[in-house]
């Protein structure tokens, strides 16, 4: 076994992403009671009870809720009750909250929760409460939307904005058919308690396409699939605060094409975090482990930057179809602070992209000359 470990000691700012919505709902103290409308919906077996819509934004067929709404109010809906056959479908012209209030929702063919929205979902779990999202292991046709098109479904909890996780309670996602959580923007993680759970017929945790932060809270992440991803990000991936933990335990899976009689094989491997941008941890915990054959810690097409908070990737599977690494980037694996460790049974414990045989050179230790000195004397290469 490979094993690389350093410890480091400095800690740096991040800056979140800024919020680029058209109204600044970050503070809802802020805003008057009368910006904010509060829509009670109670699932109760096949049924749902809905209060506080004097407009008639919310309709419900049994268990399965839509909201329509072309007002410039910000509606927070608070979801409560069982249902084993219920969903929430959004149409909304602002940003939607979505208060978590003691709900356990099944959609047994689709998302449960689906917002079409484009602008920001802002899902709060209120403090004491156990919820829970599930889907089912195939989802019926998607519904039309106004332009006769179907709508996305990606994923147990699904949204076409952001994403913002707040609050002090409990989100657990159960994901059959797609993704734990997906967005077509980006996600924040800011506090609570989410733990994301993909079975084997699922795919990926966590679907980003336009950037995932985590600055608090307690994130949990295991999927099963081949293949599938912790979090699969298509932009930059950011940690400076809360602890999040990745289980991966998927084979690789072998995809053979032919083009004029040339045979392409293309082999995806399970990962803790895929990105396609720059990864940046300066605070915060990430602890990630990858156990099928050919699953990487992190696989990064940019660099990896870590300046603070404690990283620890380690990779156990075998390297019969694909070639398992704690630490992958294709640019560059950067130490200026915090704590790092790396490993990995059957192949290198970090990739850089190059072709080092000396391991300490796979990762670049920056820093003042006192910084790198004291860095570089915990660096250790275990085979």
């Amino acid at each position: 076994m490979k094993k690389l470990l350093a410890g480091l000691g400095i800690a740096l700012a991040l800056t979140a992403c800024s919020n680029d919505d058209e109204y600044s709902w970050d503070d809802f103290s802020d805003k008057t009671a009368t910006d904010t409308l509060n829509i009670f919906i109670a699932f109760s077996g096949n049924s749902a009870i809905i209060s506080g819509d004097g407009e008639g934004y919310v309709t419900a067929t049994g268990a399965d809720v839509t909201v329509r709404s072309n007002t410039n109010k910000f509606l927070q809906l608070w979801l409560s009750g069982n249902t084993t056959d219920g969903s929430l479908l959004v149409y909304s012209w602002k940003k939607v909250g979505v208060v978590l209030n003691g709900v356990n929702m099944t959609n047994p063919d689709g998302p449960a929760i689906n917002n079409q929205c484009s602008k920001s979902l802002i899902v709060t779990t209120a403090e004491g409460t156990t919820n829970t999202l599930s889907d089912g292991t195939q989802y019926a046709e998607a519904p039309l939307d106004n332009q006769g098109l179907a709508i996305d479904q990606k994923a147990t909890l699904f949204s076409e904005g952001q994403i913002y996780f707040r609050g002090n309670g409990t989100l657990i996602v159960d994901a059959h058919a797609k993704n734990g959580i997906a967005s077509d923007d980006y996600i924040n993680v800011e506090s609570g308690t989410i733990r994301v759970q993909v079975a084997q017929t699922g795919s990926n945790g966590i679907k980003v396409n336009d950037g995932m932060t985590i600055t608090g809270g307690t994130l949990t992440i295991e999927v099963t699939a081949n293949g599938a991803r912790g979090i699969k990000n298509d932009a930059r991936t950011t940690i400076s605060g809360g602890q999040t933990t990745i289980n991966t335990k998927g084979n690789c899976v072998i995809d053979t094409t032919y083009t004029d009689d040339v045979m392409t094989i293309d082999t995806t491997s399970c990962a803790g975090i895929k990105g396609d941008s720059l990864f940046v941890m300066t605070g915060g915990s990430l602890t990630i482990t990858s156990s099928g054959d050919g699953g990487k810690g992190i696989n990064c097409s940019d660099t990896i930057l870590v300046q603070g908070g404690t990283l620890m990737a380690t990779t156990t599977g075998s390297n019969v179809q694909g070639k398992p690494k704690a630490v992958k980037s294709d640019k560059a694996i950067i130490l200026n602070g915090g704590y790092f460790e790396a490993s990995c049974a059957k192949s290198w414990a970090c990739d850089n992209g190059s072709e080092e045989e000396d391991p300490e050179k796979r990762v670049e230790v920056i820093g003042t000359p006192t910084e790198q000195y004291y860095a570089k004397k915990h660096i250790k290469v275990v085979f």
